[in-house]
């Protein structure tokens, strides 16, 4: 079989006799013939099958090392199609740090379908979740266990080989949300997990154009109980957002590396900034390079998130950037910043927010393909433009940072 980044570029055989395309076809057709009354044909409808979705689906499953994949409308779609194979009065154990997103379909949704909720730090003490999963006696044991590889926005590691270990040990299934590292940096079906999905809007398509999930099985079993559920729900992504996926995964491995390259720079500048406080970055050093080639992660993608210090406003911070987008959604060709507390996780109540370390000061950055020190000196100047809005005494605290700043940048 050829190595991975070979399988990003040619995916499977297209098998266009037709023609000898180099490229699969998009197949638009809503319906098609039956050869004859009582056939049963491979496609008969769209919501069913489709050659392009196939092909789409097939090169996921093989990029995961999956038995098999399936493509959706959406990230939060192929969430509600995977959660969707359990029972009202079956329990979940989910990460306390996930997109805001799948906080709330799993809050707002899925507790009013029945599921009961137990949210635990899956990136901590994994006592603590055993004990979770396990029910401890006091309940029945989770059906499941959900969390997301590299989490949102905190960026802290979870350890897919351990935590499925021990949800396999009390006949749980291990779902891993693999978007902030993508089958690039890790294939968690290879360390235990059961299912992956992807938000494939982000890293996989990559150039902020589609919006699109993917979910990956690692039985038979499984697979024909998710394409029950994306049959019957209907949640498909449709041909040609199946192929600007397709077209996307091709330039995968160059744009991560990039992004990856560029992400450990602007944390490093950041680390050192007189404004922050704090940033989340995992893999920075040989310490953090150590973690994550213990917990089976090549890389630790392009996103991070800072905290700016107590008084410092962050939107301030936000509204000056110029290179720097402020939209939500990550893993594209453009660098983007957010304010998590008012966007990508405005679902959350604001103590349920505080409890898990989602502050009001953190600032979350997509880092994308531009010139690293363009980068930095825009998230310099928009610090710059914060730290002139401080009340003089402030900035008398802090000291000048003009001469800070010009250090940093050289």
């Amino acid at each position: 079989m050829a190595r991975f980044n070979t399988q990003l570029v040619h995916g499977l055989p297209v098998h266009d006799n037709n023609t000898g395309a180099v490229n699969p076809p998009i197949y638009n057709s809503s319906t098609y013939t039956f050869p004859y009354v009582g056939a049963t044909p491979r496609y008969d409808y769209a919501r069913s099958g489709n050659p392009t979705r196939d092909f789409l689906e097939q090169q996921i499953a093989q990029l995961e090392h999956g038995t098999r994949g399936f493509a959706f409308a959406s990230g939060l779609a192929a969430i509600h199609a995977v959660l969707s194979i359990f029972q009202p009065g079956d329990r979940i154990v989910a990460g306390d740090n996930v997109y805001g997103g799948s906080y709330s379909q799993l809050n707002d949704h899925f507790t009013r379908w029945g599921l009961r909720l137990t949210t635990v730090n899956t990136a901590g003490d994994l006592d603590k979740l055993e004990r979770a999963i396990s029910g401890n006696g006091d309940t029945a044991p989770a059906k499941a266990v959900y969390f997301e590889t590299i989490t949102n926005p905190l960026l802290q590691v979870n350890d897919v080989n351990r935590i499925a270990a021990i949800a396999h040990k009390h006949g749980a299934l291990v779902i891993v949300d693999n978007t902030f590292v993508t089958p690039y940096n890790q294939q968690p079906l290879d360390l235990g997990a059961d299912v992956v999905l992807h938000s494939a809007t982000k890293y996989l398509a990559g150039h902020s154009d589609v919006i699109a999930g993917l979910v990956v099985t690692s039985s038979e079993d499984l697979a024909n109980r998710i394409y029950f559920a994306q049959n019957r729900l209907g949640g498909i992504l449709p041909p040609a957002e199946c192929d600007a996926v397709r077209r996307g995964i091709q330039t995968l491995a160059l744009r991560m590396d990039r992004q990856q390259k560029n992400a450990a720079a602007v944390a490093q500048y950041l680390l050192k900034h007189p404004l922050v406080s704090k940033v989340h970055y995992p893999g920075l050093g040989p310490e953090g390079e150590r973690e994550l080639a213990a917990k089976g992660l090549k890389g630790a993608g392009g996103v991070l998130s800072f905290e700016v210090k107590e008084g410092v406003d962050p939107a301030v911070v936000l509204n000056n950037l110029k290179v720097f987008r402020l939209a939500v959604s990550l893993g594209a060709v453009e660098s983007l910043a957010e304010l998590p507390a008012q966007m990508t996780h405005f679902e959350m109540p604001r103590e349920e927010r505080l409890k898990v370390g989602i502050t009001d000061e953190l600032i979350r950055l997509s880092i994308g393909i531009e010139d690293v020190e363009d980068l930095i000196e825009d998230l310099g100047q928009a610090l710059e433009k914060a730290y002139e809005s401080l009340p003089q005494e402030q900035q008398r605290s802090i000291g000048a940072i003009d001469q800070q700043i010009d250090n940093l940048l050289s």
